[in-house]
């Protein structure tokens, strides 16, 4: 058998971890090939390893049946192999053209013919069914757009294989059909794939091969088309997992959160939250369905304080909380699982001991007379660590280095600890495996049932419909219709999602 890239028993370490051990992993040309694990299991380690971003300690990599030592990312790129990171590497202020190009600029008389690279992208684009406007730049573009730029990336400098890693975490789910119809292309024209996922979903839907590794280990490699979800999610975790959330019915009380005629404008001064209403009570969870760019986010930050709302309340407990700073907010009793992990949930460069205590650092016994005691809060973050299972070397980590699902574990663990009477939480089980995806769900319906109001917003539909007592559906900047989960489905949610209004639930803007 020919393949086009060999990972043969590659053994990676850093200091007190052994991030790999003896993992093999081949890929055969013209196929998408999965590779399947938890958080932490090693997944974006060994693809950092055939990219050249990290060295292995043992191990052959094979290129085309030739042994290669691949250094650095450039020796990768001269051997047709490109990688869409899951946390994109593009410089926001710069045009698409720049950033594809960057490192690889084409000259003419010394200097960057940037109208040569721009055609270059376009053919680029549109031969592939990308679709990306060369000349417009980063920061204006949507999350699935940028992604479409780290593809085209890729491709400009040559790639034959790509890998993807966790390409749809990010994604919604128009976005995620629109990938596997490139990924579908770019199989056509000969490339091959190798797909970081946790998402089972996904590898039953478009891989051919999954290799499956645990905690490290290489567990198996199966053959898509004769295993099952049950099957992978049991060699992933190590034991049987239930997709279902078991909860009994709701027993929802007082009104906590009530947002009345809320309009919020995003940085542009484009209104994105119009005249929304929207509650959540104690002891529900009202889940939040919609396309994303909908006003979700600005909804999210306008009621954490984030983001000012130009008119309209928002009230917590009876207590009008309307544009009050983010500290005072979270004090008032609200806890934030942000949406994006990194920019709103973490400072990378703190150890993850000091990442836990970031909305009380200030407080006792984590501070006396403006001094921090680091016993105490390395103490508390250790108690935290065991208690979500987050999986780092230890609480002097810095929190860039533990795995994306590790950094969100971390933020659910610290928020949901403080125990707030509101709990958002925005794309909580995004990056997340189905094992820790189980868990969050679990400890959501726990605050729930402990009396708290939970407002979720998710992409997932099957998220939305498992564990929401209520669904709000926003189009628009509006809240334009609720319904019960039991009294609706994927298919009248995606049709109110577009802006439909379905007879029977009413317009509640």
């Amino acid at each position: 058998m020919d393949y086009v890239v060999e990972m043969i028993d590659i053994r990676k370490e850093f200091p007190g971890v052994v991030a790999n051990d003896r993992v093999t992993l081949r890929l055969k040309k013209g196929e998408i090939h999965a590779l399947l694990g938890e958080n932490g299991a090693g997944k974006s380690t060994l693809m950092n390893v055939l990219f050249g971003l990290y060295q292995p300690e043992k191990g052959e990599i094979r290129v085309n049946g030739e042994p290669v030592n691949i250094t650095d990312p450039n020796v990768a790129n001269e051997l047709g192999i490109g990688m869409v990171h899951q946390h994109f590497m593009l410089v926001e202020p710069f045009t698409v053209t720049q950033n594809i190009i960057l490192g690889n600029e084409p000259t003419k008389f010394g200097k960057v013919n940037l109208k040569k690279a721009e055609q270059d992208v376009q053919e680029l684009s549109d031969r592939y069914g990308l679709r990306v406007d060369a000349s417009a730049k980063i920061r204006d573009i949507s999350v699935g757009m940028q992604q479409r730029v780290e593809i085209l990336k890729t491709l400009y400098r040559g790639a034959e294989v790509l890998i993807f890693d966790e390409p749809t975490a990010a994604l919604t789910p128009q976005e995620i059909t629109e990938l596997k119809e490139i990924m579908n292309s770019l199989i056509a024209e000969g490339k091959s794939i190798i797909l970081i996922t946790h998402k089972l979903k996904e590898i039953m839907d478009s891989a051919d091969r999954c290799t499956v590794i645990r905690k490290g280990e290489g567990i198996d490699t199966v053959d898509v088309a004769d295993t099952s979800a049950d099957a992978l999610a049991s060699l992933m975790v190590g034991r049987n997992v239930s997709f279902h959330t078991d909860k009994k019915p709701a027993e929802p009380k007082e009104t906590v959160l009530k947002v009345e005629d809320l309009k919020v404008k995003d940085n542009r001064k484009v209104a994105m939250v119009k005249d929304l209403n929207l509650s959540v009570r104690a002891g529900e969870i009202v889940g939040i369905a919609g396309v994303d760019g909908n006003g979700q986010s600005e909804l999210v930050e306008a009621i954490t304080g984030l983001h000012k709302a130009e008119s309209g309340t928002v009230t917590l407990n009876n207590k009008n909380i309307t544009n009050l700073s983010p500290r005072k907010v979270t004090e008032s009793g609200v806890g934030h699982i942000p949406q994006d992990r990194q920019k709103y949930g973490l400072v990378l460069d703190f150890t993850i001991g000091e990442n836990m205590v970031l909305q009380t650092y200030y407080q006792k016994p984590y501070a006396t007379y403006k001094t921090l005691n680091y016993k105490e809060i390395y103490k508390k973050a250790s108690e935290l660590i065991d208690e979500y299972d987050v999986r780092t070397p230890s609480v002097y980590t810095k929190a860039r280095a533990l795995s994306g699902g590790n950094q969100q574990k971390a933020i659910i663990a610290r928020e949901i600890d403080r125990s707030p009477d509101l709990l958002i939480a925005a794309q909580p089980t995004r990056g997340l495996d189905i094992g820790a995806i189980e868990s969050i769900h679990n400890r959501l319906i726990k605050e729930r049932d402990k009396g708290k109001a939970v407002l979720l917003v998710s992409f997932e539909l099957d998220e939305i419909m498992d564990i929401s007592d209520r669904i709000a559906v926003m189009f628009d900047g509006r809240n334009i219709a609720e319904v019960s989960p039991g009294e609706t489905d994927e298919n009248e949610l995606g049709l109110l999602m577009a802006g439909s209004h379905a007879d029977k639930a009413g317009d509640q803007s």
